[in-house]
């Protein structure tokens, strides 16, 4: 697990980089990708699907990005945006072309659908929290 959450750190950082997020929050961005991979994991391991683990990811991606936005005094996509990137579903995209290519479309099928309800669910986890944000400062 370890290992899994110091690489997701680094994939996270490096993003960072390549959309040029400034070098003071270039350790909390990798920070927040490190926190969402390892409650993926974590889901994971406790025999969730894939989709759950990743909204569950994705709301702690989410959660941590607002947190560390307040913190910093930075916009939310700063974190949000490369602190997404680990659970981005790339093989499922990819599994789902190679398997047009090669005529297996029953697999094909298999694996688009999943990817998009990955990628629904990720999408879905940031907007609650964004509007459960929302709802929180109109409050106060």
């Amino acid at each position: 697990m370890i290992v899994q959450v110091v690489s997701a750190f680094f994939a996270t950082y490096f993003f960072a980089i390549i959309f040029n997020i400034s070098k003071k929050h270039l350790i909390p961005c990798g920070i927040t990708g490190a926190i969402g991979w390892g409650v993926y994991f974590i889901c994971m391991n406790f025999s969730l699907t894939v989709v759950v683990s990743s909204f569950f990811g994705a709301l702690t991606v989410a959660f941590t990005a607002h947190i560390l936005a307040k913190k910093k005094k930075t916009p939310v996509t700063v974190f949000l945006i490369s602190g997404i990137i680990p659970l981005v579903p790339g093989a499922g995209m990819y599994r789902t072309v190679f398997y047009i290519i090669t005529d297996d479309f029953t697999m094909s099928t298999q694996y688009g659908l999943e990817t998009l309800q990955i990628a629904g669910v990720i999408a879905i986890a940031i907007i609650l929290l964004d509007t459960f944000n929302k709802i929180i400062v109109v409050k106060r």
